[in-house]
C-alpha cells in the first residue's frame, strides 16, 4: 500500500526542468514505490490522474568518511507524465 510519505523529493535538475516544460516531472522515491501505487497517491491527494509512469531503481553510492565505509539508502525515479491542464501548485517554480 503506497503512501504519500513514500514520496521523498520532486528532482529539480536540469534535464527534469526541461521535462517540466512538455508535462513530465521527476518524482524520488522510497524503493518499495510502485507505479500502481504512485497513481494512487497522485488520484487521492493530487486528484490528477497521470498519463504515463516509468520508472528506474537508483542504487546508493558507497561513500567514505575517514575510512569507514558507508552506503547511501537506495531509492527509485518516476518520470510521470500529467495531463496538459494539470498544474500542481506545490512545483510552480
Amino acid at each position: 500500500m503506497a503512501d504519500i510519505t513514500d514520496i521523498k523529493s520532486i528532482m529539480y535538475t536540469e534535464k527534469s526542468l526541461a521535462l517540466q516544460e512538455d508535462g513530465v516531472i521527476v518524482v524520488q522515491t522510497t524503493p518499495r514505490m510502485t507505479k500502481s501505487g504512485l497513481k494512487e497517491v497522485f488520484k487521492e491527494y493530487f486528484d490528477i490522474t497521470p498519463l504515463k509512469i516509468n520508472s528506474m531503481r537508483v542504487a546508493g553510492k558507497v561513500k567514505r568518511f575517514k575510512g569507514i565505509e558507508g552506503k547511501r539508502a537506495d531509492s527509485k525515479k518516476f518520470y510521470v507524465k500529467l495531463p496538459e491542464d494539470a498544474k500542481i501548485e506545490s512545483l510552480a517554480v
